[in-house]
């Protein structure tokens, strides 16, 4: 299939109210409100295409956005077109979901979320935050800088309460995401969570909370999943 052709399957799939749902979560026109569900059933058929991904994140078509995000080859994605995506990103939806999902299991993607993490603009710093987040949470632990983290962990602890929006509501991901995946840095995280205490973050006219970081990794201790690694980061 071509871009041109899913993206008129896409307009046939639009629903109205969730795409109202998704704009007052950040999402920016153009978007046609294709439920996930929908879009999961055309990735099943397409898989992987490096190519078509690319062609459907340049239409600046939200939902093509999203579906490209699901369909990219990971492993393919130059640092120049992560940098590309990560730029062309407007929305929550795509900054904290879309980009740092590929960037994850990409070659470059830990380096350029250090990159990232060190921007002045909200929405890139913030897809740091998650490309690292997700990199933890499929990446084996021997295969983790465990230094690096820890310093990370202590930049978070130090500067989240006067970090930028979005970018509080990543670094607070990023916590439970070491918590939860990372085990050998499990009391460390959960020691930071505590230090952090409740993160405030401006969700809008929505009904999202921002997550607890202690109450996670202890969810996450009780149930035995402290350092079971996730095969994908999409979902």
């Amino acid at each position: 299939m071509t871009a041109k052709e899913i993206v008129a399957e896409l307009q046939t799939l639009g629903n109205e109210s969730y795409k109202q749902i998704l704009l007052k979560h950040g999402a920016q026109e153009p978007i046609f409100g294709v439920k996930v569900e929908d879009l999961k059933k055309i990735q099943k058929r397409i898989k992987k295409d490096y190519r078509l991904a690319l062609e459907l994140y340049d239409t600046g078509i939200s939902d093509a956005m999203y579906l490209a995000g699901l369909i990219a080859d990971d492993a393919k994605m130059t640092k120049e077109n992560l940098e590309r995506w990560v730029k062309k990103a407007n929305s929550p939806l795509h900054s904290e979901y879309t980009v740092p999902w590929v960037a994850a299991g990409s070659p470059s993607g830990p380096e350029l979320a250090q990159k990232w993490i060190d921007s002045k603009e909200e929405n890139i710093a913030a897809a740091g935050w998650a490309t690292l987040s997700s990199w933890v949470a499929i990446t084996e632990d021997a295969d983790l800088d465990q230094k690096q983290l820890k310093q990370l962990l202590e930049r978070v602890q130090k500067s989240i309460h006067q970090a930028p929006n979005r970018v509080r509501m990543m670094m607070n991901g990023f916590v439970i995401a070491v918590g939860t995946y990372v085990e050998p840095l499990h009391d460390l995280a959960k020691k930071t969570a505590a230090q952090i205490d409740r993160v405030s973050v401006f969700v809008g006219d929505t009904a999202c909370k921002v997550p607890f970081a202690p109450d996670y990794i202890n969810k996450a201790k009780l149930q035995g999943k402290v350092g079971r690694k996730r095969k994908s980061a999409k979902c």
